[in-house]
């Protein structure tokens, strides 16, 4: 994924999800959970329907460190899943949620 190519299309102007979710994906592989979690915040709020986008983001906040905001993605992925039939999405987003949900309570 050419990071730089993606970037150069985001400061033309050309802000869409899809892009965001592209540069949010490629970020994290790069091992930037921060840049990460930037774009993909703006990927679902420009596309609160894009269960994929919930789904990246949760990694995106647990690779950063925050099982809580990582949780709270992932319940947002999982009602959006519901709501589109993402029967698949759905059920992985609640296995990741129960084990960042546990390693909060862990820490507690």
């Amino acid at each position: 994924m050419d990071l730089a190519a993606l970037q150069r299309m985001l400061d033309s102007g050309r802000d869409n999800a899809l892009l965001r979710f592209s540069l949010g994906k490629g970020l994290l592989e790069a091992g930037d959970p921060a840049g990460a979690t930037s774009h993909l915040l703006h990927c679902v709020a420009q596309d609160p329907g894009y269960s994929a986008g919930w789904k990246l983001l949760g990694k995106a906040w647990l690779a950063a460190g925050d099982a809580h905001a990582a949780s709270q993605a992932w319940q947002q992925g999982i009602d959006v899943a519901q709501r589109n039939g993402d029967k698949q999405a759905g059920k992985e987003m609640t296995v990741f949620k129960r084990r960042a949900d546990n390693a909060v309570a862990a820490r507690d």
